[in-house]
């Protein structure tokens, strides 16, 4: 096994293209600074599975959803990159086949939280997003009953549209109905 050996600078996005991939944690870029996380928790990951099949169903044609897809936030010196857990895309961007997309690409993204992400995806990622013009926000609690706190993007700061269990109904950006509780359940169809 081979030992990374850290940076010891400010990252610009072509050194981060060029770390060792590493599936056994997620890396992003905070202003530069390589941020490391655990590889998320088996049902964390079965949320986001669930999510995004559900997001496929309902999103009108054009659009797809797209699970730990990287995002740049902001490109210039020193530069932040996110990997949200769900992001909704126009397809054809998705068809384009990039290496990673642009903040500017993302209509919703999407943060599950983890019990050491709360912080993180509830303050930092919040403004990072908001700073970045992504439009809607949504962030999935799922501690206990799935919760959603869905947010707007309004004068550059997240405004919340939706905050609850059950089931979540909209029509911005898109008319779709998520019915939460499911996301933690594997429904599975008569034969």
């Amino acid at each position: 096994m081979s030992v990374m050996t850290w940076p010891d600078h400010l990252l610009t996005l072509a050194e981060f293209d060029q770390l060792p991939e590493d599936n056994s944690r997620r890396y992003e870029l905070q202003e530069g600074v390589l941020q490391v996380t655990p590889k998320a928790a088996p049902f964390h990951q079965f949320v986001i599975a669930r999510l995004t099949s559900e997001l496929d169903r309902r999103l009108p044609a054009g659009w797809a959803a797209v699970p730990e897809a990287e995002v740049v936030m902001a490109e210039k010196w020193p530069p932040t990159l996110r990997i949200p857990d769900v992001i909704v895309v126009g397809l054809d961007r998705v068809q384009e086949r990039p290496s990673k997309f642009h903040a500017q690409d993302v209509a919703i993204a999407v943060e599950v939280l983890s019990p050491g992400s709360r912080r993180m995806d509830n303050l930092v990622k919040r403004h990072e997003y908001a700073d970045a013009g992504i439009p809607f926000y949504w962030i999935l609690d799922i501690r206990s009953k799935l919760e959603l706190t869905a947010h707007r993007l309004v004068d550059r700061a997240y405004k919340i549209e939706f905050e609850g269990t059950g089931t979540y109904l909209t029509d911005e950006p898109f008319d779709l109905k998520i019915e939460l509780d499911r996301l933690g359940t594997r429904i599975v169809p008569p034969s």
